[in-house]
């Protein structure tokens, strides 16, 4: 009768257990020593050897020629502990004996000596599956066990085992194995078995296994069945996966916003039968291994799944900033945790790669995130060339008078400007309220008296403060910056040489108004209007606009132009700017 591997090849001794070498030697000093504790407590993840070497323990306390500590596996006490005829020795399932009657019975029968071995042992797996009167009727025992008796406890969920019961236990951790012990395990099998395993499909296997040894063998036994090579390919298609090349073009199509490509990659992958689930956990852990070495490049490298060559780690990294895959990979573990309740998992996924590849899709948060920090890396790149490029003449003005900006250039369609520098207002300010550009002396100090540029009066007070924030990266912490970014949140106000922000609650001026952030904003509104500026963080809504040539009158009556419409209609032009 055949038998499964991960049955047919489970350790029998402490040291053909792999990857939990600090709990197999403490074990067996303790059986070496006789220092033996009434009860142990295993804990750790699936498939690391939990119940294993609770078996294992059973044996060598009660083995009559132990071989440093490990048991024999050739005395009668090992051999009918083994095979299950000794009675003393007693494996029990919490998650179907987790009633109070069944521990009481368990309690009551404790109390007797073992008959054929030294001590008796209950191995308890799944015991954090036991109900409340179930624990608290194996407390007692376990408070005062009786010399004959252990209990070896073995769950993984720690946190639902009561603290009065992992009081009274030694407990173990068991930590997941590497991905190449598993391997050199998987090689090792698969030469006793006669199964041709190459060495790729023994490292695509370990890392699927995901640290379980037990799964690593439970999927090396069901891509062998049918006697073939068993390679990447083999595996790729028996357990329906899409393959790291595919998933790398998958990833690339999404970065270059070619949503028509991706969609057509999915469409042919769910035909030859991979399953959605699987392509997007592939996309999700690229996404989790590419973000890893954008945010920590040196120390993260331990950290990845592998899998990916150098080159198309490189590649993918270039064209996808932190922002991007934080987004990218938020949306993912959304969708992948829904799928189990969709029904339709096709079209779901497909809906996760349109919002991925189109950020203006995503309305989270993170997708907002995601469209500022590409526009900040435009502006880092192309804006300072095309300002430079389309209007040279205007440049000796805008060096002479600090803070006029981009109002003095002539209106450019949105196809060619940032959408910052194109009014939003339909009615352009009248000309005969702009001051002569050649009346201040050419040699006049950047510095000015506060609220004599004349820029403010024709552009607004407001107008600089999109293209000012995304002049701050690199000047301010990055963690403010969406809240720089956000005008529901805050709007800056540029009057009498002063740079207001009003922002919307306490809790938001707490966050900005702090010495390195004010400092910061200080310098980058120097080098925009000249002098020496003051900054200040208050909270509430900002004073209206004043029109030109009448800074010393009270404010007027109507709302300032810069209201809610006016942003929404720049969000929408921002969109279409980062998209194209």
């Amino acid at each position: 009768m055949y038998q499964a591997l991960y049955r047919k090849w489970r350790p029998r001794t402490f040291d053909d257990v792999v990857g939990q070498s600090h709990i197999t030697e403490t074990l067996k000093r303790q059986v070496a020593g006789d220092r033996l504790s009434h009860a142990y407590l295993f804990t750790g993840t699936r498939g690391t050897g939990k119940t294993t070497c609770a078996k294992i323990l059973a044996r060598a306390v009660n083995c009559q020629h132990p071989v440093d500590g490990n048991p024999c596996n050739a005395c009668p006490a090992c051999l009918g502990i083994e095979n299950g005829s000794i009675l003393d020795v007693l494996e029990l399932d919490a998650a179907s004996n987790n009633g109070v009657d069944q521990v009481r019975a368990l309690r009551d029968e404790a109390v007797y000596t073992p008959a054929a071995v030294r001590k008796r042992v209950y191995i308890v797996d799944e015991v954090h599956m036991l109900s409340t009167p179930a624990f608290n009727a194996l407390l007692k025992i376990l408070e005062e066990p009786p010399a004959h008796l252990m209990f070896i406890l073995a769950t993984t969920e720690l946190h639902k085992v009561p603290a009065t019961i992992k009081s009274r236990c030694q407990q173990f951790s068991f930590k997941r194995i590497l991905p190449g012990q598993i391997a050199q395990r998987l090689s090792y099998v698969a030469g006793q078995e006669g199964i041709d395993l190459t060495a790729e499909g023994a490292a695509l296997l370990a890392r699927l296994a995901d640290g379980g040894l037990r799964d690593a063998l439970s999927l090396l036994d069901q891509c062998s069945g049918g006697g073939q090579r068993v390679d990447e390919g083999t595996i790729l298609d028996t357990l329906g996966l899409a393959g790291n090349l595919e998933t790398a073009g998958l990833m690339e199509r999404m970065a270059e916003h070619d949503t028509a490509a991706a969609l057509e990659t999915l469409s042919r992958l769910y035909a030859n039968g991979k399953d959605v689930g699987a392509v997007l956990g592939e996309l999700s852990s690229l996404a989790r291994d590419l973000l890893l070495r954008k945010t920590a490049p040196r120390g993260g490298s331990a950290l990845l799944t592998g899998g990916y060559d150098e080159e198309t780690m490189r590649r993918l990294g270039e064209k996808l900033s932190a922002q991007r895959l934080l987004q990218m990979l938020t949306v993912l573990q959304a969708a992948t945790a829904d799928l189990s309740r969709s029904s339709n998992r096709r079209t779901d996924a497909e809906l996760c790669l349109i919002r991925l590849s189109d950020e203006r899709l995503d309305e989270s948060f993170a997708g907002l995130a995601a469209r500022v920090a590409s526009l900040e890396e435009r502006l880092a790149q192309g804006v300072p060339a095309h300002r430079v490029e389309t209007a040279p003449a205007e440049r000796a003005p805008r060096e002479e008078t600090p803070g006029e900006g981009a109002e003095q250039r002539p209106p450019a369609a949105p196809e060619d400007a940032p959408p910052w520098e194109v009014e939003p207002a339909p009615a352009p300010a009248p000309a005969e309220e702009r001051p002569a550009p050649a009346a201040p002396a050419p040699e006049r100090p950047p510095e000015r008296p506060a609220g004599s540029a004349p820029a403010e009066s024709a552009v607004g007070d407001r107008a600089f403060w999109p293209s000012f924030v995304a002049g701050l990266k690199g000047r301010v912490p990055p963690t403010v910056m969406p809240y720089l970014n956000n005008p529901a949140k805050v709007r800056g106000v540029w009057r009498n040489g002063r740079l207001t922000l009003w922002v919307d609650s306490e809790f938001t001026r707490s966050m900005l108004n702090k010495p390195a952030i004010l400092e910061g904003l200080t310098r980058s509104a120097a080098a925009l209007f000249g002098g020496e500026p003051q900054v200040s963080v208050v909270t509430g809504e900002p004073p209206q606009e004043q029109p030109a040539g009448q800074e010393a009158a009270p404010p007027p009556a109507e709302a300032p132009r810069d209201g809610l419409d006016d942003l929404l209609a720049f969000g929408e032009r921002f969109d279409n700017i980062i998209i194209q």
